[in-house]
């Protein structure tokens, strides 16, 4: 959990309620980053990170803040302007020092602090900035963050610590969308102008660890930044980062010692360590992931198709054949206790109903026949797998499993070029993570809804600041996706780093995005 009390933070402007739907693990564990024997932080030591996703670049614009992608790789290099905290939501500052607004969300004032520089020596200031927030409006970059930086309609510097930022429609919680992604991550504009191969091998930040050497398919060593503007930290001499795809092997690094940090997306996983003795650390998440359904092309253009699919499967039973039933079901899109929480639910399991409709479509001319794109990993094919088993009790649908690399499901998701894939809607601030993934003008929208009704409750929600006022726009989203279907929501996101023994100082923002700068080892 983030335990960064002494932060300034800018709430008021952005109505944020706390949301806390999952409970953080392991306390009391032997490396538990909050433990009160861990004493002050001491300098020295080098830690060993696990990451998920290898980087295709150490462009900010190609990493992704995300626990399952590079967040501490991206921190490292380049800090953070803003940070969140993950139970109450509230912004706090690292770089930047103010991220207001005077006219509900219409535009913003970002305020650095003074005398920033860059590893070069160079200054980080409102031009550099706008540099970033400009490009990463590039399509070709191919970059995540594209969906964020398209809401701004244009960046001007005032001063060389100020960027006035106009949005192109108002949203006063865009500060939640600026720490989820590379928005927060401000490389050098020289640097980046040299072209990313002279980038990749000397990129320069203004984070709390400088390059050393990285290694493709093994690991990215970093030194610590004698530069960097918070000392004294960062408080460890250095970090190695390799890219570990499978959870298990995540999991043993851990328990075994071979790692002192690791990001994690299965709770079989984190059970594990904490058996062991180990310790984590999980951002509370409402949404999760699901099996989107195209929209844009039959068969799920057609709503029925969309709802047989869903009414057939047993989320149950997916549970145990994927994740031996340690995961947990998204029912509702927010857990009791959210202030969004509405009791509508998301799983609608009835056999019979599900017959009927795929029967129905099959008299038209129209059986349910799509396949599933499925991701190289081990998660994916047994998730495809099941969900083939179970619909294959039914008559008049056909589903097939195809397994893609990486690189070509990427591109395919993006080219909208699937039938159905696994997406997410993953939420803290609700804005954010629902608008993106569901309005029909978003970039996100990956399954191609199209609803009016929808769109316009995702819009009233950004617009508005009030809880009540926001709770009554996320009950509409919460009815028009329970009716429009466009995925099966199967799994919880996790949020998650493991913790190695004698590991100390690890706090979470967003999407369990750590930073490093704030981590110590005690030996």
């Amino acid at each position: 959990m983030l335990r960064n009390t002494s932060l300034p933070k800018f709430a008021a402007a952005i109505g944020i309620a706390a949301l806390v739907l999952t409970a953080c693990g392991g306390g009391g564990s032997a490396g538990d980053s909050g433990s009160a024997d861990a004493g002050e932080p001491v300098s020295g030591g080098v830690a060993r990170i696990l990451q998920t996703g290898e980087p295709r670049s150490l462009d900010p614009a190609a990493l992704s803040n995300t626990w399952a992608h590079q967040p501490t790789l991206g921190n490292a290099l380049y800090g953070a302007l803003m940070i969140n905290d993950i139970e109450t939501h509230e912004i706090g500052y690292k770089m930047a020092t103010e991220f207001s607004t005077t006219d509900a969300g219409a535009s913003f004032t970002l305020k650095l602090r003074p005398d920033l520089k860059f590893s070069d020596g160079t200054p980080l200031d409102a031009a550099a900035v706008k540099f970033n927030w400009d490009r990463l409006k590039d399509p070709t970059l191919g970059s995540t963050t594209i969906r964020q930086a398209v809401q701004i309609a244009d960046t001007q510097i005032v001063d060389p610590a100020t960027l006035r930022v106009v949005m192109t429609a108002p949203n006063p919680h865009f500060a939640q969308a600026i720490i989820a992604g590379a928005l927060n991550w401000i490389a050098s504009p020289a640097a980046l102008e040299k072209g990313q191969a002279a980038f990749d091998e000397n990129p320069i930040g203004a984070g709390p660890f400088t390059l050393v050497k990285w290694t493709r398919q093994d690991a990215v060593e970093l030194q610590r930044n004698p530069g960097y503007w918070d000392a004294p930290k960062p408080y460890l001499d250095s970090l190695t980062i390799r890219t570990v795809v499978d959870t298990n092997q995540r999991a043993n690094s851990i328990t075994t010692g071979g790692a002192d940090l690791a990001s994690e997306t299965n709770w079989e996983s984190l059970n594990k360590v904490e058996a062991a003795g180990f310790s984590y650390e999980v951002a509370p998440t409402g949404g999760g992931q699901m099996l989107g359904m195209n929209a844009r092309r039959a068969p799920f253009d057609d709503v029925r198709a969309r709802r047989a699919v869903s009414m057939a499967v047993d989320l149950d039973a997916i549970n145990t054949a994927v994740y031996n039933g340690a995961g947990e079901i998204p029912r509702t899109l927010f857990e009791e206790g959210s202030p969004y929480f509405a009791d509508i639910s998301l799983d609608d399991y009835d056999q019979e109903t599900a017959q009927k409709l795929f029967d129905e479509l099959a008299a038209e001319g129209k059986p349910v026949k799509f396949t599933f794109m499925s991701y190289p990993t081990t998660e994916s094919r047994t998730l495809g797998e099941a969900l083939q088993a179970q619909l294959s009790a039914y008559d008049n649908v056909e589903m097939n499993v195809e397994v893609v690399d990486y690189a070509a499901a990427t591109a395919r998701a993006g080219a909208r070029d699937f039938d159905m894939v696994i997406t997410s809607a993953i939420v803290q601030d609700p804005d954010f993570g629902l608008w993106t993934a569901f309005h029909s003008a978003s970039t996100g929208n990956f399954t191609g809804i199209n609803d009016k009704e929808l769109s316009d409750a995702l819009d009233a929600g950004r617009q508005a600041t009030a809880t009540e006022d926001r709770a009554a726009a996320y009950e509409i989203v919460q009815k028009r996706l329970a009716e429009l279907n466009p995925g099966i929501w199967y799994y919880r996101a996790v949020p998650a780093v493991s913790i190695g023994k004698n590991v100390h100082g690890v706090e979470l923002y967003t999407l369990g995005s750590p930073m490093p700068e704030e981590m110590w080892i005690n030996k």
